[in-house]
C-alpha cells in the first residue's frame, strides 16, 4: 500500500482476508480501558475482524502475555495491547511504565510481530477517560488503526506471524 493509498485517520483499510485479532488487555482501568476496547473494536469492525480478547492482571503483566501468545502456536494476524497506568504519590509509576514499554519493544524487535501498543500513562484518571472517551481521540482506536497499517505492511512483505 503506497503513501497514496493510506486510509485517513481514523479509517482503517486492510488488503486481504479478515485480520485475526488478540487483544491482550490490563482491565485495573475497567471504564478507561472498556473505552479503549470499544474504540479500537469500532476501527476493527469495518475489517470483519475475529476480535478475541484476553485479560491479564495489570500492565506490567502485558509483555509476558504477549510473549505467551507468540509460543502457543496459535495464529494471529496481529495483537493489540491495551492498559492504563496512572500516575500515583510513588516511583512505581515510573518503574512499570519502564518495564512494560520495555518489554513490548524487545518482543516487538526480537519478532517483528503486527503489534498495536495502546498504554496510557496519565497523570490522573481525568487524563485517562478523556483518551478513552467515545470520540476521535480514543486511543485504542489509534492504536488498532497503527496494528492494521502493520498488518497490511507485513501482508505487503510477505512476513508472517
Amino acid at each position: 500500500m503506497s503513501t497514496a493509498d493510506q486510509p485517513e485517520r481514523g479509517q482503517a483499510a486492510l488488503p486481504g482476508p479478515a485480520p485475526r485479532i488478540l487483544v491482550i488487555q490490563a482491565p485495573y482501568y475497567a471504564d478507561v480501558v472498556g473505552g479503549m476496547l470499544k474504540g479500537a473494536r469500532e476501527t476493527l469492525a469495518p475489517l470483519n475482524a475475529e476480535v478475541e480478547v484476553v485479560d491479564v492482571a495489570g500492565a506490567f503483566e502485558l509483555p509476558a502475555a504477549l510473549r505467551m501468545a507468540l509460543k502457543s502456536g496459535r495464529k494471529h494476524d496481529g495483537y493489540l495491547l491495551l492498559g492504563c497506568v496512572v500516575k500515583g504519590e510513588t516511583d512505581h509509576y515510573d518503574f512499570i511504565c519502564d518495564a512494560v514499554c520495555q518489554g513490548v519493544m524487545n518482543v516487538s524487535a526480537e519478532t517483528g510481530v503486527p503489534l498495536g501498543f495502546g498504554l496510557l500513562t496519565v497523570e490522573n484518571l481525568e487524563q485517562a477517560l478523556a483518551r478513552s472517551a467515545d470520540d476521535r481521540h480514543n486511543k485504542g482506536g489509534e492504536s488498532a488503526h497503527a496494528l492494521v497499517r502493520q498488518i497490511a505492511i507485513a501482508r505487503e512483505w510477505g512476513v508472517t506471524s
